[in-house]
């Protein structure tokens, strides 16, 4: 008897929970769906705009709201709508842009709000505000040397996109900028077309791709008031990157990050802008890769950061001087962002309670007491702390759980009782939530070939019946640490009820490399992106496909960038697991894509030929069919600067080689992600793909209709 009872309840775990049975209440009509959802059943998600002394103030669309910490009480406030930063333009009352500085880049004040630094045809300048005196820096830029001015490598994989290009920074005493200096001449011109106008043009990018030379950078100095740079003892010849640099406390030395070219070995560096001379701090070495030190807290004796070395992230204390390497934090961490510290404890978030969603913890800085702030199963998000620490404001939600905006009052013990310690300030969740047949996701884990159990997602139709076979549309990502199941609220959408409603199981999966294994899982697919990670894709849909509501045929999965590289894996060499997929904007040959990024996970080609040759998923394609049965449709914008175009041409010359059909849009001057009226097509084409190949359906005229209106 017991045997058979464990093994029902086995067989209970195989199964869907929610999906067993129809969901009750109303349905949204297609109307709803596509345009408005009925009033009552979610309200717009809370804005925190942070403590204030003893009131909390935070916004709910264009109301505004302060919570005084002291009597419990919310106030309705004034809020003034659109308002942003000041500009430099705004703060000196200068006016337009161009009557400052016709033509200025990255327009940056110094602390003292004296000078603005900007960059003009790749040099660097600055100009006093009072006297509009103007300071040239450097006088040799060009096409190839930039100053101050990010070397595209540099942009989109070290410093981000966010920082526009941005290569300099102030002192905190407003005297010195220290800036990189890129020469271009060695990196590969890639050349851009562009369809627009009677001939055409050119963008021209210098993009390292893999084995290829990388920009020669070097970091200078220079007084704020003019004179010579003051270069940095690093040798520009070396093989080598650099990371976004941050001041000590005291501000008399620039901390910089720097890696070889294999990026195993990390060091930072202590550097005298007077001299330029450094003293090592730092030093760390992986036999995979390093991930750069960012997102630290500072204090006047040291930096508080995160490494990965241990297999899972941890917290350390690093004074500036490197004398002093302390850590706070053990067990099992991931995806580690610190908060605040103050004179007792450290506060940060990280994925602990489960790979899959974000709590809330302070470790004590003195005996390594580690404590959690927040409770329950859900995922916590724009988490503040309150100056003194007693209060923690964060959106709680879970994939069933519409968010609220929740305040914790952190009692001295660290013991955080929900019942007592817990305030909803604000529930999206509305009165009529529950009289509607919403389909939410739910968590699933699956077990791979080799024994790993990976989170999954699924969205069960709302008519749910298990006398019928239905079929499942997939979304995936499988980048390195870019997990895509996450237990969080995921709003009310036409774009997570219309499939639910016209019955498509809707599924999303992670692989090993998800982060869900810390850094143990990442490296099992260094040096072989896209081999193990197709396996646990195929895995994860087999524990679908097994099912016996499930049509099995027809299988369908989407994903973008590196979606989009698995996405075509999938549908080709998987094509026994997936029939049907759209993949756009993939990497089809790692060789085809940047040095920072593809060599970090696959080292150069010359160093790992058989690795590159493994993964081209170009010679990956003998198993695709090409007919009703298993199609494969491929989109790319032609002006996609990340991604190039190529990748997709020789995606698509080796299945023309092979004489298989597959379905293809171009989106001229789109970039990596197509917008406008770009996007809109591309949705609605989409639809159309779907509707055809999983449905047996042409698509709607309310959906023609919906998106030629968009």
């Amino acid at each position: 008897m017991k045997r058979i009872l464990l093994s029902l309840l086995a067989l209970a775990l195989l199964l869907p929970v929610q999906g067993q049975n129809a969901l009750r209440g109303k349905r949204f009509t297609e109307n709803e769906q596509l345009n408005h959802f009925p009033q009552g059943i979610v309200k717009p998600s809370p804005f925190v705009l942070g403590f204030e002394g003893q009131t909390l103030r935070y916004s709910v669309g264009r109301d505004a709201y302060a919570y005084s910490l002291k009597t419990g009480v919310t106030t309705p406030v004034e809020f003034s709508f659109g308002r942003s930063p000041m500009s430099p333009m705004q703060r000196t009352g200068a006016g337009p842009r161009e009557e400052m500085v016709p033509g200025w880049v990255n327009p940056t004040w110094s602390p003292d709000s004296t000078k603005i630094a900007f960059t003009l045809d790749n040099d660097l300048y600055s100009i006093d505000v009072k006297s509009k005196h103007v300071t040239r820096h450097t006088w040799d830029g060009s096409e190839l040397i930039l100053n101050g001015y990010a070397s595209w490598v540099y942009y989109e994989e070290i410093f981000g996109r966010p920082s526009q290009y941005r290569a300099f920074w102030w002192s905190p005493d407003s005297k010195v900028i220290a800036y990189f200096r890129f020469d271009n001449t060695q990196v590969p011109m890639f050349p851009i077309y562009s369809p627009k106008g009677q001939h055409g043009s050119l963008n021209q990018t210098r993009y390292p791709k893999t084995g290829d030379p990388n920009p020669e950078v070097k970091l200078g100095f220079v007084s704020a008031n003019g004179g010579e740079t003051v270069w940095a003892d690093f040798d520009p010849k070396e093989d080598q990157y650099f990371g976004t640099p941050f001041w000590s406390g005291d501000g008399t030395k620039l901390m910089v990050s720097w890696m070889d070219r294999a990026q195993d070995n990390f060091q930072l560096y202590s550097v005298t802008p007077a001299t330029g001379s450094k003293v090592m701090v730092y030093k760390e070495h992986q036999d995979s890769w390093i991930d750069w030190m960012d997102g630290m807290l500072f204090s006047k004796e040291g930096i508080y950061i995160v490494r990965d070395f241990s297999g899972w992230q941890q917290i350390y204390f690093l004074s500036y001087d490197g004398k002093k390497f302390e850590q706070l934090t053990t067990g099992e961490n991931w995806s580690v962002n610190l908060l605040k510290v103050d004179k007792k404890h450290l506060y940060f978030t990280a994925k602990r309670e489960a790979t899959t969603r974000v709590d809330i913890y302070r470790v004590n800085l003195r005996n390594k007491e580690l404590q959690r702030l927040s409770y329950g199963p859900y995922n916590f998000a724009g988490v503040q702390i309150s100056e003194d620490g007693q209060y923690v404001v964060a959106q709680a939600s879970n994939y069933q759980t519409p968010t609220q905006l929740v305040l914790i009052s952190v009692p001295a013990s660290g013991n955080v009782n929900p019942a007592k310690h817990v305030k909803v300030l604000y529930d999206t969740k509305g009165e009529k939530f529950d009289e509607y047949a919403i389909a939410m996701p739910e968590l699933v884990y699956v077990t791979t070939r080799d024994g790993l159990r990976i989170p999954a997602s699924v969205t069960w139709p709302v008519d749910f019946d298990k006398s019928k076979r239905y079929p499942v549309k997939v979304n995936i990502y499988g980048g390195p640490d870019n997990p895509q199941v996450r237990e969080a609220w995921r709003g009310l959408s036409m774009g997570n009820q219309w499939w639910a409603n016209h019955g498509v199981i809707q599924v999303t999966l992670d692989n090993r490399a998800g982060g869900h294994f810390g850094k143990k899982g990442l490296e099992e697919v260094y040096r072989n992106l896209g081999i193990l990670e197709l396996d646990d894709f195929c895995d994860g849909i087999d524990y679908f496909r097994k099912m016996s509501f499930v049509a099995e045929d027809k299988i369908g999965v989407e994903g973008f960038s590196f979606g989009g590289t698995m996405t075509a894996l999938c549908v080709t060499e998987g094509n026994e697991h997936f029939q049907y997929g759209i993949a756009g904007g993939g990497v089809y040959d790692w060789s085809l894509y940047d040095t920072h990024y593809a060599e970090r996970y696959m080292d150069r080609p010359q160093d790992n030929p058989k690795g590159y040759q493994r993964t081209r998923v170009v010679d990956r394609v003998g198993n695709y069919k090409g007919d009703d049965s298993n199609m494969l449709r491929i989109t790319h914008g032609t002006g996609d600067d990340n991604v190039h175009f190529q990748n997709t041409l020789q995606l698509i010359t080796q299945l023309q080689t092979d004489h298989k059909d597959f379905e293809l849009m171009i989106y001229p001057d789109g970039m990596h992600g197509y917008r406008g009226d770009q996007g809109m097509h591309s949705s609605m084409q989409d639809y159309k793909f779907w509707y055809r190949y999983l449905l047996n359906q042409p698509l709607p005229d309310i959906l023609v209709d919906y998106f030629k209106k968009k």
